[in-house]
């Protein structure tokens, strides 16, 4: 059995979650509204505010969905109450950040500065202190568009190994290399 397939999902007061008889799953809370299609080996429950997922056979691949799908279910549930929030900052001299409402202008040593358009769906603000890295703050109901979101404006600058110059996570650990070593004579 999977451990993670088999944990319950407690729903939280103001969330709603309907099955359609298509394996449609919609989670409905006061953040937003997701939708999820599930695999016909799996069933899922509803009963007093707690989810289950169960599966219908042992096969390998029946398995593996049955942690996915209870995970992607979770994360729907948490998204739509709480929400998820990514933060990025910029390290690099002259690395600056700003928004327009949706539109994200990054200015990152590039000889153009990027514009970028974020979804609807993920908030955006932007921060810039004197002293400190310019910061990026997303937040959203949908983690999966969060991430992918997050990493569309990382990899436009990725850090780099030996200063650390780019656009990285909060809290992100770089693995660092050692410049060159000096000739010794």
């Amino acid at each position: 059995m999977s451990r993670i397939g088999k944990k319950i999902i407690d729903i939280p007061t103001g969330v709603q979650v309907n099955i359609s008889a298509e394996n449609l799953v919609s989670v409905k809370g006061p953040k937003g509204e997701l939708k999820q299609q599930i695999a016909p080996e799996i069933k899922v429950n509803v009963e007093n505010n707690v989810m289950t997922i169960e599966r219908i056979n042992d096969e390998k691949q029946v398995r593996s969905y049955h942690g996915l799908y209870r995970s992607l279910l979770a994360n729907m549930v948490q998204g739509v109450s709480e929400g998820f929030t990514a933060k990025l900052e910029l390290i690099g001299v002259g690395y600056k950040c700003s928004n327009n409402g949706q539109l994200l202008d990054l200015s990152l040593g590039h000889s153009h500065n990027i514009l970028f358009e974020i979804p609807g769906e993920v908030k955006v603000e932007t921060l810039t202190e004197k002293g400190k890295a310019p910061l990026i703050t997303l937040t959203s109901f949908d983690k999966q568009l969060l991430g992918q979101v997050a990493s569309k404006i990382r990899s436009f600058r990725k850090p780099e190994p030996y200063k650390g110059k780019g656009v990285k996570f909060v809290g992100e650990v770089l693995r660092r290399k050692a410049g060159k070593a000096a000739a010794s004579k």
